[in-house]
């Protein structure tokens, strides 16, 4: 498979014929693309794509602009007219039906029949029209020899009748105009246009569509070892299957686990990261591998393959997906490590490079050398365990630090993968530098972490998102935002305080269609740190078990449940790109508007950033924004708090207590009764 992408021929490129310089339609900047084509649109299956492109000739004749597109691989091409918006910008729009890989690009002519229907329009003079009948008569009889059947005679007909016309002194100037101007005949002709000197975009354009789960999806993170029943007990797969109606009930859509593979005894961490262990640790799943296997097995004390199977298709009975990670590193005794000694680094003392992140230390885990002499059999064998768990069932990837791993593998490998199987999804774990999280984002990953943790402030927030929604990066980028990790845990929350929580909570619910969240830490708010300064968690789960109270009632659980209930019933919320900040007159306070695809409903939200205090401000939010006439009041309906608030024209009075509820999120209603709907009013 590896030939695929990187072989080459054998014999020089044929050059490309050279374009007919007859050809005078210049079809130039088609929209979306991604670095030139270089790389993939992203959008999902059953949504419209919206495909824009200049289009133009010289002097003043029509062009003829067509979208094409098709599926990958499919010899059905699709071919859609495209119609002219302003300034010789030309739109269609196609939807691509079922996920996968398509392609897409423009081509144009100039189109002399049209050409010359709009010129005889403005023409008055008898003579001019009577000789452009005549000329018109050639082109029409040009489309019939191109036409068949019924068409081909009824054109022919036309042609004749304009040619009688024009040489019949005593048919009247307006008539024979009004017979060449024929709409029913001008569409027939259309039918057959002369497409010989047809220019086309440079390129073909590649489009991923992917399932609605990649634009639109909730995650819940949970360490199985720590789902049981009893305090010191490793957890199971089945005890993971008894919380499933409770993060069900709570609208996650994604469960995600930490590796779950065999941990590795060599160098094993003990707690809160220590390097001395003692009788009873457990390790850290991401120091993948023992004896008992490694990328492609399970670790025994969650249960066997089976259970693991069972688990995956009880939770797709609840809408569930079942997220594996994929974190490419080995412990110490991974049986890679003895059978394939290459694929690692080895340092001049013959022991293997461990991973480092100055001044952090993880001699627990080994890095692959992708630089590897055998750079192939890794490449295959790492792509191996993606096909395994691929039939076990999972279709979900969350990719532990991507971004310290082969670039080019990460391309051949997604696009192998989706090839066979387009409803996988990958979600880059990057928290590395912009360029870098964007690359990854180009090379076929579905989603992405973000930098949300470490955006707190209106400005931080309002500067970042608007980026992410309204950047170049919009095309490719689909953001996941976070606002705990097992290796995050930001200084606002070390607190504790419910309406910080609650605040982090509704950003990152509306802000961004994909969120997710590490529990039962957050919706029990655990707050504390390892120590001052640190971003770690104390007694952090990725070292240790630990035990949870999981009743629904517990914690953030019900305000959880209420703000993934609001998102499912508001498709305003279900995507990206429509996100509008809106001003309001105190920083605190930061305010946003999302609308649904087809511009009919609305959502705005309004967050107090002040945990500690009620804050007041005027919102201005123009109702022509949100479809509502000047002069009529509109309500606004809280679906936190179940208010309702009667506004009218453009500045609204916000008042906001954290220790009640720190956030509106209000639905727009703009038909608000009267006295005439009442059933007496006449």
């Amino acid at each position: 498979m590896l030939s695929r992408l990187f072989s080459r021929s054998a014999t020089p490129e044929v050059a490309a014929p050279a374009p007919d310089g007859r050809s005078r339609a210049v079809v130039d900047a088609v929209s979306p693309v991604v670095d030139g084509g270089r790389f993939a649109v992203k959008r999902v299956a059953g949504e419209a794509v919206r495909i824009t492109a200049h289009v133009f000739t010289d002097g003043h004749d029509v062009p003829r602009v067509m979208l094409h597109w098709w599926k990958d691989g499919s010899e059905r091409r699709h071919e859609l007219p495209m119609k002219l918006r302003y300034n010789d910008e030309w739109h269609a729009e196609f939807t691509p039906p079922v996920p996968g890989r398509y392609v897409y690009t423009v081509s144009a002519w100039v189109d002399t029949f049209e050409s010359w229907r709009h010129e005889l329009i403005r023409r008055v003079d008898a003579d001019d029209i009577r000789l452009a009948a005549r000329t018109g008569a050639q082109e029409i009889k040009a489309a019939a020899e191109r036409a068949s059947g019924e068409e081909r005679d009824a054109l022919s007909g036309w042609a004749s009748a304009l040619e009688e016309g024009a040489a019949d002194a005593s048919m009247d100037a307006t008539d024979l105009k009004a017979l060449a101007l024929d709409e029913a005949f001008a569409e027939t002709a259309a039918r057959h246009p002369d497409r010989r000197l047809e220019s086309h975009f440079a390129a073909e354009l590649p489009l991923v569509a992917d399932r609605e789960r990649a634009r639109f999806s909730t995650w819940y993170e949970l360490f199985p070892r720590s789902a049981g029943d009893t305090a010191g007990e490793h957890g199971t797969f089945r005890d993971v299957e008894k919380r499933l109606p409770l993060i069900a009930a709570m609208g996650f859509d994604v469960l995600y686990f930490p590796p779950i593979h065999p941990i590795g005894r060599m160098q094993r961490k003990g707690r809160n990261n220590a390097l001395v262990t003692e009788p009873g640790d457990v390790g850290s799943p991401w120091a993948i591998g023992a004896a008992e296997g490694g990328h492609k097995d399970i670790l025994p004390e969650l249960g066997t393959p089976e259970d693991f199977r069972h688990l995956v298709r009880t939770a797709a009975q609840l809408g569930v997906d079942i997220a594996m990670d994929i974190a490419f590193q080995c412990a110490p005794d991974h049986p890679y490590v003895k059978a394939h000694p290459q694929w690692f680094r080895w340092r001049p003392d013959n022991t293997v490079q461990y991973a480092e992140n100055p001044p952090k230390k993880y001699q627990d885990i080994y890095p692959f050398n992708f630089e590897s002499t055998d750079w192939q059999g890794l490449w295959d064998e790492l792509k191996s365990v993606l096909d395994h768990w691929i039939g076990e069932g999972i279709t979900v990837f969350r990719v532990d630090n991507p971004h310290t791993k082969s670039f080019a593998f990460w391309e051949w490998a997604i696009t192998e993968v989706k090839r066979a199987h387009p409803e996988i999804i990958f979600l880059a774990e990057a928290f590395t530098r912009p360029k870098v999280m964007h690359r990854l984002a180009k090379l076929g990953y579905t989603q992405s972490y973000t930098y949300f943790t470490w955006r707190n402030t209106k400005q931080e927030l309002t500067e970042y998102f608007t980026e992410l929604a309204q950047g170049p990066g919009k095309e490719y980028f689909r953001p996941n935002v976070w606002p705990n990790t097992p290796d995050i845990l930001h200084a606002a929350l070390q607190t504790g305080e419910e309406a910080v929580y609650k605040a982090r909570l509704v950003l990152a619910a509306t802000l961004s269609a994909s969120y997710g969240m590490y529990g039962p830490t957050f919706d029990l708010m655990d707050y504390k740190p390892r120590g001052p300064s640190s971003e770690e968690y104390l007694d952090s789960e990725k070292y240790q078990l630990r035990h949870w109270d999981w009743s629904a009632e517990q914690g953030l659980r019900p305000f959880i449940a209420r703000i993934n209930h609001i998102r499912r019933a508001n498709d305003a919320l279900q995507s990206d790109h429509t996100l509008k900040f809106l001003h309001i007159d105190n920083d605190q306070l930061i305010a946003y508007m999302k609308v649904s695809p087809d511009g009919d409903r609305a959502v705005v939200t309004v967050v107090n950033l002040d945990p500690h205090h009620t804050q007041i401000g005027w919102l201005h939010l123009d109702p022509s924004e949100i479809g509502v006439p000047a002069d009529r009041p509109f309500q606004m309906h809280d679906l936190l708090s179940d208010q309702r608030f009667m506004w009218r024209g453009s500045h609204h009075y916000i008042e906001l207590d954290p220790h009640r509820l720190p956030a509106h999120v209000m639905a727009v209603r703009r038909r608000v009764r009267d006295e005439r709907d009442f059933d007496y009013y006449a």
